[in-house]
């Protein structure tokens, strides 16, 4: 008797581990654990829309970072801006995505992968790391997502992005 129960006990502990560890797995419980919090899903200020639907994949348009106090992240990397200034604008901007993401989702759970970054910085033609200041975003989503936020890239200057901001970002997912 003592030894069925030891190994019902054993089986019990492992199956609420593996419960936890899957739980503690998914892009939102990461999301708590880290205490990060989005901000709210930002409107277009363009005749465009936030997100476009095709079979199993959503094309995000390009977003612009904004700090905590929601202002905007503006000035170009090299001269007003630093690469560590311009690698959180990139990570805010990343904040921005997946706040889109949860609207039209309903839950980032339902991410299956994120398939490409789209980024743009905005800087002098002699500015050469551009990618560092992506990874911003990247490492953002590695962070939630795990495998599954690793992803194809781009990174460009731009001598100029709309409004002054720092960093342009735009990114396609698969959905479940």
């Amino acid at each position: 008797m003592g030894m069925k129960l030891r190994h019902y006990a054993a089986a019990l502990m492992m199956g609420i581990s593996s419960v936890f560890a899957t739980a503690a797995d998914t892009p939102e419980s990461k999301l708590k654990a880290l205490e990060i919090t989005l901000p709210p899903a930002a409107s277009p200020v363009a005749n465009y829309v936030p997100v476009v639907r095709s079979g199993n994949l959503l094309f995000l348009a390009g977003h612009i970072p904004r700090d905590a106090a929601g202002e905007l992240m503006t000035g170009k990397v090299g001269v007003s801006v630093s690469i560590a200034e311009a690698q959180e604008a990139a990570r805010q901007t990343g904040l921005a995505l997946l706040a889109t993401l949860r609207q039209e989702l309903g839950s980032l759970d339902r991410v299956s992968r994120i398939v490409r970054v789209e980024g743009f910085v905005n800087c002098p033609t002699d500015f050469t790391q551009q990618s560092s200041v992506i990874n911003g975003c990247s490492d953002l989503l590695i962070e939630i997502f795990g495998d599954a936020g690793r992803h194809a890239r781009m990174a460009v200057g731009a001598g100029s992005l709309p409004l002054d901001c720092t960093v342009e970002i735009a990114m396609i997912v698969e959905v479940k």
